[in-house]
């Protein structure tokens, strides 16, 4: 048989099957789309002018390799469905004399087809798609662009090559599959796989027991940092255990629905709840599938959008001051230089400092064994407490500072300090810290005094106010002799906290902050003493100064980079959690149509064979919303704690962001719901043959 044979059966085999090739197809343009934009985006070079765009191109650095992944996994899933539904097709072909070879090769030229469709639609898509992308990513980070679309050959050819090497993987398996059955087996594949799964109820308590414990974890974490650690432990039990419920689970299930009578002798029940029990091995992965990519949309975007939604909080919380300096030295009274250039720059600008705030803090890092906070980690490994989550920054002011700073009056006895945990909890009355003594506590309900580098701490801290400087000073004195005897401590002195605000724009205050930076770069690094005749450097004071304006774009780099990226993989999981759903119903559909053909002409009306559908579908095709939902309030707390360590705070947003992207998402599953039940209904009446 000649070439254009072959190419003619693959045109008409997709042409006759258009309910199962089509949406196929739109999908993996539209992972071609997303794929070819993000790839885009990572290379663009307007990008790399803007500030904090290389951090957003870190981001989509990964969402390009979430999505190839993705990509891989989910059209090789769903190819599945088109083989299926064609292996009776073969096998006729089969048995009328086409031998496997010719059926491999009407593969082969399906699957071409397939590719060139799609990779060239795709890649057109992208084009133009990817100057939309551009111009939303460059408002957020607050630059600009031209309105000219640009084709970049590295990018075409990337995402040709990808989706080339993944086509081919695919029609490998197709080739494989087609080989391995026999002629009778693939004109019976549609009744292939009826038989209930094994062991089910062994499997439904494992899978509670797996969701249970991936339950536990996420409310019971208490700490921001596990919580980062254990939401991945959480997220792989959580799959696992949705996979064994929804197979396993609803097996056992729709058996105790069985046994209720009331329920089951029903015409409405009964046809459909015994058609589901012996497909629900099957049925149940795709239920599982729609509930895993709805959790994943709904966690995605209710995150990311919280995050985007609290930048401005996060840029206030981690700069309470538009110029912020850190100055620390053996002796903290040498700082007056710093001041000095700071006044005379600000008049060069005609500005004057608003709002100045200035104290004494003591920052140092310690290990909480319990109610004990050593500043060292000898004998840490005896308490059998690992070494990273008992981690606690701690800040400390005296009461002094702390009264000038908040405009009160509180006293403290000497045996007494006021504790703020931040990122942490704290659940006991004393504290004792290394060998300088203990204290009785008293917490806080709010932070106590600005420590803007708290807010990137991703371990949990301490704000503490103890009575007087002395107490401060004994500890910095206890804690650098212990750095004397052990070399891999550094010493830790008193610091001197200042900051202010300016009146002007951002671009003015990024520009007085500059010329602070290098005044006092030249100061400590140019200056020089003459001391018996040897010249010596003079020993200014270590300076850590940050401006407001000049870190305002990194974070909305970061939170506006998370919920850009978001958003696409958002858009990318929604495409599969739509055609996971239309193929179950369509496929089932096929499926069914006999048997509901039989039924109908033993006596079974219309009106009954729709409500027998309607049972059918409600009863399980609503689980994975539902699931969803419950899988998404437990994970919360965890959300919760992750998004802290990133600075977002407001936890009444989260849960309304949280909340509204569930009933969204939930209207848009009922729309689909709708529609493809129709299709479902179509089928089995047979309608779609008249």
């Amino acid at each position: 048989m000649k070439g254009g044979f072959y190419i003619r059966l693959a045109k008409d085999g997709i042409l006759k099957n258009k309910k199962l090739y089509f949406p196929y197809i739109l999908t993996c343009i539209c992972m071609i789309m997303m794929f070819y934009i993000i790839y885009y985006l990572g290379l663009s070079a307007d990008f790399a002018k803007v500030r904090g765009g290389d951090m957003l191109q870190s981001f989509l650095s990964l969402g390009v390799f979430v999505i190839a992944i993705f990509a891989l996994i989910f059209l090789y899933y769903t190819n599945s469905f088109l083989i299926r539904r064609r292996q009776k097709e073969f096998g006729l072909y089969n048995i009328l004399g086409m031998g496997k070879r010719s059926l491999v090769k009407i593969l082969v030229w399906e699957n071409i087809l397939t590719a060139v469709i799609s990779i060239a639609a795709g890649l057109m898509a992208g084009i133009l798609f990817s100057k939309l992308a551009e111009l939303a990513a460059l408002h957020i980070l607050g630059g600009e662009t031209g309105f000219a679309i640009k084709v970049d050959p590295k990018t075409i050819i990337v995402t040709t090559a990808l989706f080339l090497v993944l086509f081919l993987l695919i029609m490998l398996r197709m080739i494989f599959y087609i080989f391995r059955l026999r002629p009778v087996e693939m004109l019976k594949s549609e009744n292939v796989g009826e038989k209930p799964p094994k062991a089910n109820w062994i499997l439904a308590v494992i899978g509670a027991v797996l969701l249970a414990g991936a339950y536990y974890l996420a409310v019971a974490v208490i700490d921001p940092a596990s919580a980062l650690f254990m939401f991945f432990i959480a997220v792989i039990m959580v799959i696992i255990a949705t996979y064994l419920l929804f197979i396993a689970g609803l097996v056992a299930m729709c058996k105790l629905l069985q046994k209720n009578k009331k329920y089951y002798y029903k015409t409405k029940h009964f046809v459909s709840l015994s058609s589901m029990v012996y497909r629900m091995k099957r049925n149940g992965a795709g239920l599982a599938s729609i509930c895993i990519l709805s959790t994943m949309v709904l966690v995605t975007l209710s995150s990311t959008m919280c995050l985007y939604a609290q930048s401005e909080d996060s840029i206030q919380n981690r700069y309470p001051h538009d110029i912020s300096m850190d100055l620390t030295s053996s002796d903290y009274s040498e700082t007056e230089p710093y001041r000095e250039i700071t006044a005379e720059v600000l008049d060069e600008y005609g500005e004057k400092a608003e709002d100045v705030e200035q104290f004494h803090m003591y920052s140092v890092a310690g290990f909480q064994l319990r109610d004990n906070l050593r500043l060292s980690m000898g004998g840490l490994a005896e308490t059998g407490t690992g070494e990273v989550e008992s981690i606690r920054s701690v800040y400390m002011i005296c009461l002094d500072d702390y009264n000038r700073i908040t405009g009160e009056y509180r006293a403290l006895d000497e045996d007494e300090l006021f504790l703020y945990p931040y990122k942490t909890g704290y659940d006991y009355d004393t504290i004792t810290i290394g060998d300088c003594g203990t204290w009785q506590v008293d917490l806080m309900d709010e932070q106590p005094f600005p420590v803007g580098t708290a807010q990137t701490n991703m371990m949990g801290a301490f704000f503490i106010v103890v009575k007087d400087i002395s107490v401060v000073q004994r500890i910095e004195e206890y804690r650098n002799t212990l750095a004397e005897q052990d070399e891999s401590m550094v010493p830790d002195y008193i610091s001197e906290s200042y900051g202010f605000d300016l009146s002007c724009d951002d671009e003015k205050q990024v520009e007085i902050y500059n010329t602070i930076l290098e005044r006092i770069s030249e100061l400590t690094d140019g200056e020089k003493s003459i001391s018996d005749g040897t010249e010596t450097a003079v020993d200014y004071p270590s300076y850590y100064i940050e401006s407001k304006a000049a870190g305002r774009i990194d974070i909305i780099a970061i939170n506006g980079g998370l919920f850009f990226l978001g958003v696409l993989l958002g858009a990318v999981f929604l495409f599969g959690t739509v055609l996971i759903m239309y193929y179950k119903q369509i496929s089932e559909g096929y499926e069914d149509q006999n048997r509901f053909d039989i039924l109908m002409k033993v006596g079974m009306t219309r009106k009954e064979v729709k409500q027998s559908i309607n049972s059918q579908v409600l009863t399980v095709f609503f689980l994975p919303l539902i699931t969803a939902g419950i899988h998404l309030a437990f994970a919360y707390p965890l959300i919760s704690k992750i998004l802290l360590l990133l600075s977002a705070t407001e936890e009444k947003l989260l849960i309304l962001v949280t909340v509204c992207c569930y009933l969204v998402f939930a209207l848009f599953y009922v729309i689909v719901y709708v529609i493809t039940s129709k299709g479902y209904y179509t089928i089995v009446s047979g309608k779609e043959n008249r």
